[in-house]
C-alpha cells in the first residue's frame, strides 16, 4: 500500500515536470531565445473620490398610488407607430461617374413625417371571421340470425323496419320545420333563415297557436319575443329532469362496475345451473353537442343598423313498441304501456355579466373621475361572421332472429348492446375590446333541431317461452336542448350623437378622441380605449341538428327441451328492450359583457319552441324471406302476348336494391355467436 502511494507521487511529479518543460520550450521558441530587458511599470493608483460628492436626486419610498398615463407608444405595444398614408421615396443622386437612370428608388415601408406635420391616427387590423362546419354520421347494421337447434328455421324478412322508421321520420317533419336547411355561411343564406324564423313567429303569434292541431301525444307550440324557463313535453316545470335518472338497465350488455383483476379467479360451487339469458336490445345511440361562443368580447357596443335575435328549439320523437308474446300482446295494446319513456326537454335561459372594470373604478377613484385620453382603433372592412354549424346523424338497425333452447348449463347470448355516439364540443374565444362599433346589422341566431325515432316491435314465441322472464320495453327516447344567452334584454339604448362622430374621426384618421366618447359614463376609470370598428355586418350563428333513427325489431323463438333429471326448472330470461335514444345539445352565447348596447336601427327578437311526440302502434308481422323471382323479373319473362301493350317499350325498375338497408353485412362472421 505504501509503495502505491510513492508511485502515485512520482507519477504526479513527472507529469508536472513534463508540463513545465513544454512551457519553457514554447517561451523560448516565442521569444527567439531573448530575455525581456525590463518589466512594465506598475499601474498608477486610482485617484481618490471627492469626499464632498453628493447626489442631487433624493430617493423616495415606494408609492403604490403613482398612476401612469398611457401614451401612443404604450398603446401600440412599444415604438412609435408611423401612419401609412403617403409613401416616402428616396432616389440616389449625385454619385460621380454613375449612371443613375437605371438605379431603383428606395422606398420605406412607412412614412416619416416632418417635425411640423400633423399626427394621423394609426389603424390596426381587426379580427377575422371564424366558421366551423361539422358533420358526424354513424351507420350501423347489426341484423343477426342465430339457431341453437339446427332446425333450419327460415330467416325472416325484416326490411320493412327500415320503411317504417323512414315513414316515422317524415311524419315528424311538421315539428322540425328548420331541419331541412343546408349549411351555409353567406349573408344571403343566413339572412334567409332569419327571415323565415321571423315570419314563422309572426304567424304563430297572430294566430295564437299553442299546438299544430295534429292530435299526437305531445303537440306544443309557444312563440314570442322571449321565452324563459324549462318545458318538458309541453308542460312548464321548475326543474328539468336529469338523464342519469332515466337511463335503462342494459342487463348483460352493461360494462362491469368493478373490473376483474388478474389475481382473481373464478370459483363455482354446486352443480351447473341450467339457465338461458338473452340480450337482443340494450343499444345506446346518442348525439351530444355543446357550443360556447363569445364572438367579440366588449362591455359596450354600438350597432348602426338593426339587431335581430333568434332563439329556436324544435323537438320531436316517434316510436312504436308493440310487443307480442306466446299469449298475444305483452301488456296492453297501446304502445305507451310497454314501459317506453319519451321526453322533449327545452330550456331557455338568460343572465347578465357586468363589466368588472366598473367596480374597480369605483374603488380606486377617490377624487375627480378619470376618463380615457388615448385610444387604439382596429378596423375590419366588410362583414364579420362567427358561424358554428353542427349536424349529427345516427342510423342503426339491430333486427335479430333467434331460435334458442336450454342446454342444461349456463348460456348467455348477446346480439344487441351496440353503441353509436357522436360527440362535438366547440369553444369560440374572441378578442377583447372596450367598444365595438358595427356599421351594419347584427344577426344573433341560435337554432337547435332534434329528432328521435325508435321501432322496437318484438315477438317472443315458442313452447319454451311460457315460463320465461320476458322484458321487451324499458326504452328511453330523450331530446334535451338548452339555449343560454349572456346579456340582459334591457341593455339596448338610443344611439348617442358622438358615435357617428367617432366613425367620422376613424375614417378621417383623426388622432383626437371625440369628447362625447371620452366622457361616456361607461368608460369612467379607463385610461385608454381599445376600439373595434366593423364597417359591414356582424353575424353570430349557431345551428345544431341531431337525428337518431333506430330499428330494433327482434324475433325470439324459445323451444322447450327436456334435459337431465332434476333440471326441469331451467331459468330463461329474454330482454329485447332497454334501448336508449338520446339527443343532448347546449348553446351558451355571450351577447354582451356589459350592460350597454347602443342601437341606431330596429330591435327584433324571435323565440320559438315546438315539441311533438308521436306514438305508433304498428302491427306488421315479419314474413319469411321469399327466394322466388322478383315481380319485375316475372313481368319481364312473361310469354303472354295478349293485350294491346305488345308494341310498347317496356321499362324495368329494379328499385334501390343496393341501398344500405338491403346490403350484406361487411362482417361475414357476425351471424356466428360464440
Amino acid at each position: 500500500m505504501h509503495t502505491d502511494r510513492i508511485s502515485d507521487i512520482i507519477a504526479h511529479f513527472i507529469g508536472y515536470f513534463d508540463a513545465a518543460v513544454e512551457d519553457a520550450r514554447m517561451r523560448v521558441g516565442y521569444t527567439e531565445g531573448q530575455v525581456a530587458k525590463g518589466l512594465r511599470a506598475d499601474a498608477p493608483d486610482l485617484a481618490a473620490l471627492d469626499p464632498d460628492f453628493a447626489s442631487k436626486l433624493p430617493l423616495k419610498d415606494y408609492d403604490p398610488g403613482v398612476r401612469h398615463g398611457l401614451s401612443d407608444e404604450d398603446l401600440g405595444g412599444g415604438g412609435r407607430h408611423v401612419p401609412f398614408s403617403v409613401d416616402l421615396q428616396f432616389t440616389i443622386s449625385g454619385l460621380p461617374g454613375a449612371d443613375i437612370g437605371d438605379l431603383p428608388s428606395h422606398r420605406l415601408p412607412w412614412d416619416v413625417p416632418a417635425p411640423d406635420a400633423p399626427q394621423i391616427l394609426p389603424i390596426f387590423i381587426g379580427p377575422g371571421s371564424a366558421i366551423s362546419h361539422l358533420t358526424q354520421v354513424n351507420l350501423l347494421q347489426d341484423d343477426d340470425y342465430f339457431d341453437m337447434t339446427g332446425s333450419g328455421a327460415p330467416p325472416l324478412d325484416m326490411r320493412f323496419v327500415v320503411e317504417r322508421v323512414t315513414a316515422y321520420a317524415n311524419e315528424a317533419e311538421p315539428y322540425t320545420p328548420f331541419s331541412g336547411y343546408e349549411r351555409t355561411d353567406s349573408y344571403d343564406g343566413l339572412q334567409a333563415i332569419a327571415d323565415d324564423a321571423h315570419a314563422l313567429k309572426e304567424d304563430l303569434v297572430e294566430g295564437g297557436t299553442t299546438s299544430l292541431g295534429i292530435g299526437n301525444a305531445v303537440d306544443f307550440v309557444v312563440a314570442g319575443d322571449t321565452i324563459e324557463g324549462s318545458v318538458v313535453n309541453g308542460t312548464v316545470v321548475d326543474e328539468a329532469p336529469v338523464l342519469d335518472d332515466f337511463l335503462p338497465d342494459r342487463g348483460i350488455a352493461a360494462s362491469p362496475k368493478e373490473p376483474v383483476s388478474e389475481g382473481d379467479s373464478a370459483m363455482q360451487t354446486g352443480g351447473p345451473e341450467d339457465s338461458l339469458e338473452i340480450g337482443a336490445g340494450a343499444n345506446m345511440v346518442a348525439n351530444i353537442a355543446g357550443v360556447t361562443t363569445t364572438g367579440i368580447i366588449a362591455p359596450v357596443s354600438a350597432v348602426m343598423g338593426d339587431y335581430h335575435q333568434v332563439d329556436m328549439i324544435t323537438q320531436a320523437y316517434v316510436y312504436s313498441d308493440r310487443d307480442s308474446g306466446p299469449e298475444g300482446l305483452l301488456g296492453n295494446s297501446a304502445a305507451e304501456d310497454a314501459g317506453t319513456l319519451a321526453f322533449n326537454i327545452a330550456t331557455f335561459g338568460r343572465s347578465s355579466l357586468g363589466d368588472p372594470s366598473t367596480d374597480a373604478s369605483d374603488e380606486t377613484s377617490a377624487g375627480d373621475p378619470v376618463f380615457p385620453t388615448q385610444w387604439r382603433v382596429s378596423v375590419v372592412e366588410g362583414d364579420v361572421c362567427f358561424v358554428q354549424w353542427i349536424e349529427q346523424y345516427n342510423f342503426v338497425t339491430d333486427n335479430d332472429q333467434m331460435v334458442v333452447t336450454t342446454t342444461g348449463c349456463e348460456t348467455t347470448i348477446l346480439t344487441g348492446g351496440n353503441s353509436a355516439i357522436n360527440f362535438a364540443g366547440l369553444l369560440g374565444l374572441g378578442m377583447q375590446y372596450d367598444l365595438v362599433i358595427v356599421g351594419g346589422d347584427v344577426l344573433d341566431m341560435n337554432i337547435i333541431s332534434q329528432l328521435s325515432v325508435l321501432y322496437d316491435n318484438d315477438w317472443v314465441v315458442g313452447s319454451g317461452s311460457g315460463g320465461a322472464d320476458v322484458q321487451t320495453g324499458d326504452n328511453l327516447l330523450w331530446n334535451e336542448a338548452t339555449i343560454h344567452n349572456v346579456g340582459a334584454n334591457d341593455r339596448f339604448e338610443t344611439m348617442p350623437d358622438y358615435i357617428p362622430k367617432t366613425i367620422e374621426a376613424i375614417e378621417d384618421r383623426d388622432p383626437d378622441m371625440p369628447k362625447g366618447l371620452a366622457h361616456d359614463e361607461n368608460f369612467e376609470g379607463y385610461e385608454g380605449l381599445n376600439v373595434l370598428y366593423i364597417t359591414g355586418n356582424l353575424f353570430d350563428v349557431t345551428f345544431i341538428k341531431q337525428v337518431n333513427v333506430v330499428g330494433d325489431a327482434d324475433h325470439v323463438d324459445a323451444v322447450a327441451k327436456e334435459v337431465l333429471d332434476g333440471a326441469g326448472d331451467a331459468t330463461v330470461t329474454i330482454n329485447t328492450g332497454g334501448n336508449a335514444v338520446v339527443n343532448v345539445a347546449e348553446i351558451v352565447d355571450y351577447d354582451s359583457f356589459g350592460d350597454t348596447t347602443y342601437l341606431g336601427g330596429g330591435l327584433y327578437s324571435d323565440a320559438i319552441l315546438i315539441q311533438g311526440g308521436i306514438i305508433e302502434d304498428d302491427d306488421t308481422q315479419p314474413q319469411p324471406v321469399q327466394n322466388g323471382l322478383a315481380n319485375e323479373v316475372i313481368a319481364f319473362l312473361d310469354d303472354d302476348a295478349s293485350g294491346d301493350g305488345g308494341g310498347v317499350d317496356g321499362v324495368i325498375n329494379a328499385g334501390h336494391d343496393l341501398s344500405w338497408s338491403h346490403a350484406s353485412p361487411v362482417d361475414v362472421m357476425q351471424t356466428a355467436v360464440a
